[in-house]
């Protein structure tokens, strides 16, 4: 027989001792969901995670997904959270809030289908957020669903935080915050590209914190190879002479900040990757101007126009929100343009500018940015580690 749990309502003393957001939030974010499943005029809500994604999962019942969950949701009913493995569901117990929590026995959708027919004999119109496999999607229209996808819907919810949340994202950059202190007090020669993941790590595990990301390029300076950080490290080891680039973000339970920096190693930045950081810091400061309640994305892609005029190009993205996702609006730079050009910030909204200035040729680049809050004035800072370019090793 699968177990059958019931997480604790919120503010229930746990001795677990698991972060919570409080009723009111819950509901907030529960209302909002079910007026998006009342206006695409669904029966029925289902969200689907797997493999540590899927965003929308802990939002909604505070489970990070593991290996895979489901939540089902009808108007008026207690939602139905199915977790996999079966070793999984006491902890999502534990954590969930306001969810009967079941294992989802040899295949989670397919239990998730049984239910369905269970439920709705004659079939039913089945909102799905998620990243849900087209097996799946077959399961549960096998079950009789109607699948209707609502991930840019629920996906808009998140956009602005509430208070509660930004308390949250406050904490997680301040996680961040620590990480690179650790990396730029620690890392040095003869550090391999793993051991900086380490480092980053150190200071944050210990203070309840999660990795989001940390990525790291290190390159000669005066024969570079690396334009952006890399998203695995490679079996090199830090020299001196080299660059040091990194895109990092702790997680507070699912609210991350993240920082980028480059830091030169043992030695002064060359004049190459002084300009380079130079032009970066211009095109910050000239989008983090621009950030504003009603500016659009394409004002905000203006706004980088220096990085081109400067005889340099990019290679990642010059600005995302975040928070809950990789959000819009998306500025790519160059010549590419936004890929939410009409997008329009509100107060609320989490934003992370990031200019990655890149040479000419491809073969050398810098980055510099961070996590900022759209306010009613214009933008904050949710990081307090300095900007500019640092040292490593033994001239820092």
């Amino acid at each position: 027989m699968a177990a059958r749990l019931t997480s604790a309502e919120p503010g229930e003393p746990r001795e677990e001792g698991y972060p919570r957001f409080s009723p009111a939030e819950m509901e907030r974010r529960w209302t909002a969901a079910s007026r998006e499943v009342e206006r695409a005029g669904v029966d029925a809500l289902v969200v689907y995670g797997a493999d540590r994604a899927g965003a929308a999962m802990q939002w909604l019942t505070h489970w990070p997904v593991t290996r895979e969950a489901a939540v089902l949701w009808t108007p008026g009913a207690t939602p139905l959270l199915l977790v996999q493995h079966a070793n999984h569901v006491d902890n999502a117990a534990r954590m969930s809030t306001g969810c009967e929590v079941r294992w989802g026995g040899d295949s989670t959708l397919e239990t998730l289908g049984h239910e369905l027919r269970r439920r709705r004999p004659g079939g039913l119109r089945l909102g799905v957020v998620g990243p849900l496999p087209a097996s799946g999607a077959g399961l549960l229209e096998a079950a009789g669903a109607e699948l209707v996808f609502l991930d840019l819907e629920l996906q808009r919810l998140r956009f602005v935080k509430s208070a509660e949340e930004l308390e949250w994202t406050r904490r997680g950059a301040r996680l961040t915050d620590a990480a690179v202190d650790a990396l730029a007090r620690r890392a040095g020669p003869g550090i391999g590209e793993a051991e900086l993941g380490a480092i980053v790590e150190s200071a944050y595990v210990p203070e309840g914190g999660t990795t989001h990301i940390h990525y790291f390029s290190a390159t000669a300076m005066r024969q570079p190879s690396m334009r952006v950080p890399a998203q695995w490290p490679a079996d090199r080891r830090v020299r001196a002479g080299d660059v040091v680039s990194c895109e990092v973000s702790a997680s507070w339970w699912g609210y991350p900040g993240q920082l980028l920096r480059t830091f030169s190693v043992d030695e002064p930045p060359t004049p190459l990757y002084r300009d380079l950081h130079d032009v970066a810091v211009a095109a910050f400061e000239a989008i983090a101007a621009r950030i504003a309640p009603g500016a659009t994305a394409v004002e905000l892609a203006e706004a980088a126009r220096v990085v081109e005029s400067a005889g340099f190009t990019t290679c990642d993205d010059l600005v995302h929100g975040f928070v809950g996702g990789y959000l819009p609006p998306i500025v790519p730079g160059g010549s590419r343009g936004p890929r939410h050009g009409s997008f329009v910030l509100e107060e609320g909204m989490t934003v992370v500018v990031q200019p990655n200035v890149v040479s000419a040729d491809g073969t050398a680049g810098v980055q510099t940015g961070e996590l900022l809050l759209v306010t009613s004035k214009g933008c904050e800072r949710l990081h307090a580690y300095p900007r500019g370019i640092g040292v490593l090793g033994s001239l820092a």
